[in-house]
């Protein structure tokens, strides 16, 4: 009964919204510690694979993130203006943009992979690539440990004044 009531109303749905905003960062975060950990020169099919998977809950989870976010802003949280006038949300999106921009080449590789795995051969993986990708996922991995620190600040205010 309590449970029944306690999922109704605006105070459901700003928590289902919250929630899943949550969730979508927890899962981008541990999606690129995945891919950062399991990296390497002579990945076997099913580690390719699974990188591919990890990159396509990534995507999804960062639509997640981007979809609750704009709903917080504009239904659930403390208002647009609160938002929208306050440079640490500017700072915050702007993160979240360039973590964004930082996985198209990742993304696009491992779509790439799926060429030779079509034809049960696994893609070339280079030492240099290795390097490239976990310089670019650790970049990802700071920006998206970031984020929630300026979503701290802004809630209590800073950047108001």
């Amino acid at each position: 009964m309590l449970l029944g009531t306690l999922l109704t109303g605006e105070i459901a749905k700003s928590a289902l919204v919250a929630y899943v905003h949550y969730l979508g960062i927890i899962l981008c975060f541990g999606s690129l510690l995945f891919e950062r950990l399991t990296l390497k020169v002579g990945l076997n099919r099913n580690e390719t694979i699974s990188m591919i998977i990890a990159d396509v809950v990534y995507g999804l989870a960062g639509v997640a993130i981007l979809v609750t976010g704009i709903l917080r802003v504009k239904y659930f949280g403390q208002g647009g203006d609160f938002y929208t006038g306050n440079p640490v949300f500017w700072i915050k999106v702007s993160l979240y943009i360039i973590v964004g921009l930082l996985s198209l080449y990742p993304t696009t590789t491992y779509i790439l992979w799926a060429i030779p795995l079509s034809k049960n051969k696994l893609p070339e993986i280079s030492e240099n690539l290795v390097k490239r990708f976990r310089l670019i996922i650790t970049t990802e991995l700071v920006g998206f440990a970031t984020i929630p620190f300026f979503a701290t600040l802004m809630a209590r205010g800073v950047g108001l004044g």
